[in-house]
């Protein structure tokens, strides 16, 4: 099927299909293994940052505050992280990265290097290093 040039040679349209599909692959390969892209978000900032307030860990993963009661809940169900109260403020939780949470962070790094991969096969190393710097400057 052929689309009007137009439409092949929009950016924005180009830079949103090619999102929607990476975005779809990522979340299969993810639900393949019982995960979400928010699990990997918090498991990756704690990781990283350390045991997190939960409006911490809101502000630093993107994720609303209202949705990541519920993605602590289905982690701390799996025993990868682990909630705690605040010992300076006893109305917070503390979220740790447990031992569990941090071997499925890294079987997560795994799918998604796959997934990373599959879907920048078509680009050599160094188009794929371009293409992230573009990606980040349209960002920043």
């Amino acid at each position: 099927m052929t689309e009007a040039a137009r439409l092949r040679n929009q950016p924005t349209r180009l830079l949103s299909l090619a999102a929607m599909h990476a975005d779809r692959q990522v979340t299969e390969a993810l639900a393949a293994v019982d995960a979400r892209k928010w699990h990997y978000a918090v498991l990756a900032t704690l990781e990283e940052f350390g045991p997190a307030s939960q409006a911490e860990l809101s502000d630093r993963t993107r994720i609303y505050r209202s949705d990541l009661v519920a993605v602590l809940n289905e982690l701390a169900e799996q025993g990868s992280v682990e909630r705690t109260a605040d010992p300076v403020d006893k109305r917070r939780n503390v979220i740790t990265l447990t031992k569990q949470g941090h071997r499925q962070l890294i079987k997560l790094d795994t799918v998604l290097a796959d997934v990373q991969n599959q879907v920048f096969a078509p680009l050599s190393p160094s188009e794929r290093e371009q293409l992230s710097r573009l990606l980040a400057a349209l960002l920043s």
